[in-house]
């Protein structure tokens, strides 16, 4: 792949209203989940917020977040040094913005790209599940 082409591919890659993301919404939704999306006063900015429990929701794509043992969670084959210094600082980031949350009282919820194409309604019992243990 020239460089041209690898960087038309990445920059179509899209931070917010991913497939997860929205399919995790309108399972929500169904279940009468009402939400705030990408709210700008948080740390992260969560993908999904439901302020009437103090909760919020990371969609994680495995890829960039680095999801343990997860197949999709492959590193590149070149530039090795470029690549791994930008999962750190992904990783890293992850930690700090989930502390943030949890030092101003929310719960933070991560769900993986994987796990949504696997068993979303496990996900979704997941959610309720923790939804019931803080309130």
């Amino acid at each position: 792949m020239t460089p041209a082409q690898r960087s038309r591919n990445m920059a179509l890659i899209r931070g917010k209203d991913t497939k997860p993301e929205l399919q995790l919404r309108s399972l929500l939704h169904a279940e009468g989940f009402r939400f705030r999306l990408h709210h700008p006063n948080l740390p992260g900015r969560p993908d999904i917020v439901l302020p009437k429990y103090r909760t919020v929701i990371f969609v994680n794509g495995c890829f960039w977040h680095r999801h343990k043992g997860c197949r999709f969670a492959a590193t590149p084959k070149t530039r090795l040094d470029f690549w791994n210094e930008k999962f750190k600082a992904t990783i890293t980031r992850d930690k700090e913005k989930t502390a943030q949350l949890t030092n101003l009282g929310w719960c933070v919820l991560t769900v993986w790209e994987c796990e949504l194409k696997n068993n979303a309604l496990a996900i979704v019992e997941r959610v309720k599940r923790q939804i019931r243990e803080t309130t």
